[in-house]
């Protein structure tokens, strides 16, 4: 038996909702999908995993979404409430881009960008721990390795939603992680020393060492950035790359070590010639307080290409 209701949504303009999830669409629908102009994918709400389903129902301009959420127990008021305000956290709904936008104006490359992929945010995970166990996941290999193996370990163990026949994944929790071993979490396809950094890291959650999610009320992005590097296996580049991908509006961030993101910059800014990270930091500097999103931007139409 399932259960299902429904909510609907208005992003700020500009809002495109394809831009914003192609980046991080696999090939396994029951991990998430788009089709049709919807959006599919499980979050865990008060606890629970529930199947969001998301339709964009309007323009760039004129956005709107409408938003199904499915599940196999009842869904309460407060769930509801509660996936709403993930939904809007996740897709950076609330975030106007307009300011962005206006600020970059006079930078002929990251402009140009824009214009191109106006409407494009940078969506965050739904807590802390998802970035950083992708960022852990994803040093020294390439984004699409990475992408594998991240699947590979939710279908592994991920909590299973089955609905209407068919099985969906959810991403496993610290809990389910820390009762692993780093053989047994070896066998999705990270190495072994990335496997112990992150059933280290859910230990410390699970035993409430360890409060990830509290770093999103620091005022202080570079405080987070150096806490988090004090975790083992966490160095600047997967700290800075955690803060973009779980918390909100925090588009200083910028990691500068990121070979990919280097390239990227090279090819826009310097002729692709090879840059270093220090060069990277430099050009980034006249973004001000959106280097992040500016790198995003710059990071999507590299690969776009």
């Amino acid at each position: 038996m399932s259960y299902s209701t429904h909510l609907k949504l208005k992003p700020l303009a500009p809002y495109n909702l394809k831009l914003n999830v192609r980046m991080f669409i696999g090939n396994d629908p029951r991990i998430n999908g788009f089709e049709k102009n919807k959006f599919w994918q499980v979050i865990r709400v008060n606890h629970k995993p529930i199947l969001v389903i998301i339709e964009s129902t309007g323009s760039v301009d004129e956005p709107g979404l409408s938003v199904t959420l499915k599940s196999n127990t009842k869904i309460t008021d407060n769930d509801k409430i509660s996936a709403e305000n993930t939904i809007v956290y996740m897709f950076n709904l609330d975030f106007d881009l307009k300011e962005f936008y206006e600020y970059i104006k006079n930078d002929p490359v990251i402009s140009k960008i824009t214009k191109e992929f106006r409407g494009l945010n940078n969506p965050t995970t739904a807590t802390v721990f998802e970035a950083l166990a992708s960022s852990i996941i994803e040093q020294q290999i390439s984004f699409k390795a990475a992408q594998s193996i991240e699947r590979q370990m939710i279908r592994d163990h991920g909590e299973e939603l089955h609905l209407d026949g068919k099985v969906y994944y959810a991403f496993p929790t610290p809990e389910s992680l820390s009762k692993l071993t780093k053989e047994k979490l070896r066998e999705s396809g990270l190495s072994l020393r990335k496997a112990d950094y992150i059933i280290n890291i859910s230990k410390l959650i699970v035993e409430d060492t360890l409060d990830l999610e509290s770093f999103k009320k620091y005022a202080d992005m570079n405080a987070i950035i150096e806490e988090l590097s004090q975790l083992r296996g966490v160095g600047e580049w997967t700290a800075h790359l955690t803060v973009l991908r779980s918390m909100h509006h925090r588009h200083q961030a910028f990691p500068a070590d990121d070979l990919g993101l280097r390239k990227a910059i090279s090819q826009y800014y310097c002729d692709d010639k090879k840059i270093s990270a220090d060069n990277a930091r430099q050009i980034a500097n006249k973004w001000g307080k959106w280097k992040g999103l500016a790198a995003y931007y710059i990071l999507v139409s590299y690969l776009e290409t």
